[in-house]
């Protein structure tokens, strides 16, 4: 009985070794053999068959899809002095009141900066259960296809993919440290390239990732600065699967700075200290320093500062359109029918977020490479940002916010609660009440 349970043992190794090598082979040599373009297929087919079922078990009425994709209510801005002022009048009202408690209610129920931070809403249901709406049971038929679902994804899938991602892994640390005692050269900014992108490719299949690249004329150049939307922390791994960035961040520790001290032997990533992170002008000088190398890879930055559910582009931080050089654009719109690549780091940890990343179907996203764009003469840094925010909005299809993205963590700031003071306060004294 032993050797039977040794033998199958090893058949089942073997098995899995050279399942293993048909997705890590093509991907060093940036191939494809076809099998995550079936696995894809197949998954289309059982998510259309789901919705036809759940359309059916709800006697035909069909999901009535929102005027909004992510559901939040759209309100017209309409300026304080047509909501709380019609008619001419010199003194406060006390009607004025329910202009800003109107808002405040609004705010309480649905405001448009905290629905940023959740995951967004599906029009029908993916087989996987995290969403916000609550699908109930439906048929025995679309159970049993849930329950298989739910066997493949952790049996399978789940082992497979985490043997995927160690190898991505532990090849990008070896691979670095070895290119990094290379002399400077070219040879070694050749091999360093590779290495960056073998290992971006593997981990991409270890997300079964599908990812589709468009205008591909206008990927970001060395000496350049590429911006981003930011959804997830694996946007990088999403673009590194391309071609070759210099990351900017803080130094950390655990698995993430044994990575971080390999890589930067390799390729000029730019790392700094928590202390460091503090100091605008010292970021400000090592960034411009970089980029005015045209030799460097080009800067990779999200200049949101945070995670957005795939539904909006929040404000930009200023700083990253001081440094000069060309700004290069790019959106990435996740499709959240495979699964919801948005990380929420208010609730979930980082361990618990790979883990439901690498559970869900597939990662399915768009990539789009905006033509660059320069800073002009009489431009300053808040209007190029909000200029290049909304080019990458209009491209990705998302919702354009003015919002500051720090607001997931932090209160409203003052200078907010004071811009409405002083617009009702000059309103007063336009009309001649304070005399």
């Amino acid at each position: 009985m032993e050797a039977v349970w040794a033998a199958a043992a090893a058949a089942l190794g073997t098995v899995w070794l050279a399942l293993v090598g048909l997705i890590v082979l093509p991907s060093v040599l940036g191939v494809s053999l076809g099998i995550s373009e079936a696995y894809m297929w197949v998954l289309v087919k059982t998510l259309e068959w789901a919705t036809l079922r759940i359309e059916k078990g709800t006697k035909k009425k069909r999901l009535q899809r929102p005027k909004t994709s992510n559901g939040i209510i759209e309100r017209d801005e309409t300026p304080m002095e047509k909501e709380i002022a019609p008619l001419p009048r010199v003194n406060f009202e006390f009607s004025d009141i329910f202009y800003f408690c109107r808002k405040g209610f609004e705010a309480i129920v649905e405001d448009e900066v905290t629905q940023r931070f959740s995951s967004e809403e599906l029009l029908s249901w993916n087989l996987l259960t995290r969403t916000n709406v609550n699908f109930r049971y439906i048929s025995l038929r679309l159970t049993i296809v849930w329950v298989i679902g739910v066997i493949v994804r952790y049996c399978f899938l789940l082992p497979l993919r985490i043997t995927l991602a160690a190898i991505g892994i532990t090849s990008m640390i070896v691979g670095t440290t070895l290119v990094g005692q290379l002399p400077n050269s070219s040879l070694k900014n050749c091999l360093s390239e590779l290495v960056h992108l073998t290992c971006s490719r593997i981990l991409v299949r270890a997300l079964s990732g599908t990812i589709y690249y468009h205008n591909k004329e206008n990927k970001p150049q060395k000496g350049g600065i590429c911006v981003a939307n930011h959804t997830s922390p694996i946007d990088a791994i999403i673009l590194t699967n391309d071609g070759c960035y210099a990351m900017v961040g803080q130094v950390h520790g655990g698995l993430m700075g044994i990575i971080q001290r390999a890589t930067v032997k390799a390729c000029p990533h730019v790392w700094f200290e928590r202390s460091e992170m503090k100091d605008r002008h010292l970021v400000m000088k090592r960034l411009k320093e970089h980029v005015a190398d045209k030799d460097k890879l080009p800067i990779l930055i999200f200049p949101e500062g945070t995670c957005i559910n795939n539904t909006s582009v929040m404000m930009f931080k200023k700083g990253s359109f001081e440094i000069g050089g060309t700004i290069y654009p790019v959106a990435i719109k996740y499709d959240p029918q495979f699964g919801d690549a948005f990380w929420n780091s208010s609730k979930y940890n980082i361990v618990s977020y790979l883990l439901r990343i690498m559970t869900s179907w597939a990662i399915v996203c768009n990539v789009w490479y905006l033509p660059p764009m320069v800073r002009e003469e009489d431009e300053d840094a808040v209007h190029f940002a909000n200029r290049v925010r909304s080019a990458i909005a209009r491209q990705g299809g998302l919702t354009e916010l003015h919002w500051d993205g720090g607001l997931k963590r932090a209160k409203v700031k003052d200078t907010f609660k004071e811009e409405q003071q002083k617009n009702y306060s000059k309103m007063l004294v336009k009309n001649g009440s304070a005399g």
